[in-house]
């Protein structure tokens, strides 16, 4: 299986939140379209540094985080974060990674979307035994 990125939208969702209660118009919502690249071995999502200025959030914790070369290094974590991939929708905060380093989707927030990956077409996909809404499993 190679890489798998997918098209993803981050919302800052204290923007969204605001909107709802006539503090700002819906114009103002900060929110990209990015191409992430689709990691099972994340749990979290991780955006760079330009990501988390682009969305205007908020730095809300620090967090030791183990990277691919093995190091260990304290990363910033923001958010809240709104994500959208097609017809599905999770909020989680982010691991900020430096710089406009790949932004990373994550096991968790996949599997809250009820996304899955489909490695012949390398991409992922939302699940079909569930098409209209995501299911949670609670077992």
């Amino acid at each position: 299986m190679g890489l798998i990125n997918a098209t993803i939208e981050l919302i800052n969702s204290y923007d969204l939140i605001s909107y709802k209660k006539g503090l700002i118009n819906k114009d103002e919502i900060k929110r990209i379209t990015v191409e992430a690249l689709v990691d099972t071995g994340a749990y979290m999502l991780c955006i760079n540094e330009n990501t988390l200025h682009q969305l205007g959030l908020e730095i809300i914790d620090k967090r030791p985080a183990v990277l691919a070369d093995g190091s260990i290094k304290d990363l910033d974590i923001a958010g809240p974060i709104e994500i959208h991939f097609q017809n599905r929708r999770t909020i989680t905060q982010a691991l900020v990674l430096p710089g406009d380093t790949q932004i990373l989707l994550g096991s968790i927030p996949m599997e809250d979307m009820d996304v899955i990956i489909e490695p012949k077409q390398q991409k992922i996909m939302v699940n079909p035994l569930s098409p209209n809404f995501a299911t949670t499993i609670l077992k």
